[in-house]
């Protein structure tokens, strides 16, 4: 059911709405969330509900409400989770390629989608926290997506990114899928007010960029302050 004070925050991005996704692709949704695992992990594509979505799926699945195949009931948890750890992996090395491949080029563009920004945040974030931030990025918006790429141009070892890599999508997959499972077999009511967890959850994952770029307007003005 759709809550009057949250519809409006979800006014024309249904897309982040998983109630709606279900309701739309009902067992498709499962494999369209892989789709959109993939894509987001690996495509320069950030505005899409990775975090919310997996957290949701992890709800559907625990009260039943998600099909792999029309007429099956409900879908296996750890088949859910290592199809959602693949498909996340997998979009991480087509990044990675993607970067290898095409090189410094791509920061000479300043597209849509792959903002020079966006790049030279992640490749600062990457910068301070070495092969690590290929974990850390995983629950960080933006960082998330571009992480692999800037991997990729900056020719990060293979070997290395592969195993950092796979150690990120372990962790993120996991631990927000069956965040949403069990809270989901604990909390019931929570299906009924997915949206209200929807936008929670945004706000919890937009946080560290906020508190990122406060402390970066903070360096820029210190040298000002000081003359």
């Amino acid at each position: 059911m759709h809550l009057d004070l949250i519809q409006p925050l979800l006014l024309g991005m249904k897309w982040m709405d998983p109630t709606w996704l279900l309701s739309t692709f009902g067992s498709a949704l499962f494999w369209l969330s892989l789709v959109i695992v993939f894509v987001e992990c690996g495509l320069f594509f950030p505005f899409l509900p990775g975090d919310t979505l997996l957290f949701a799926m992890g709800l559907f699945i625990g009260t039943d409400r998600v099909d792999i195949v029309p007429g099956a009931h409900g879908v296996d948890l750890v088949v859910a989770v290592i199809l959602f750890t693949v498909a996340a992996f997998a979009g991480n090395v087509a990044g990675y390629e993607i970067g290898r491949k095409l090189g410094p080029r791509i920061y000479e563009r300043d597209g849509r989608l792959l903002k020079r920004e966006y790049l030279e945040q992640t490749s600062h974030f990457f910068e301070v926290h070495g092969s690590k931030a290929l974990v850390i990025g995983r629950f960080v918006p933006f960082v998330r997506t571009f992480i692999t790429l800037v991997a990729g141009v900056t020719q990060m070892n293979r070997a290395k990114f592969m195993v950092w890599s796979a150690v990120g999508a372990i962790m993120w997959v996991s631990s927000i899928t069956l965040l949403g499972f069990y809270l989901g077999r604990s909390f019931p009511w929570l299906g009924d007010n997915i949206d209200y967890v929807t936008i929670g959850l945004l706000l919890i994952t937009v946080l560290p960029i906020i508190i990122e770029l406060r402390r970066k307007k903070k360096k820029e003005r210190a040298p000002q302050q000081v003359g």
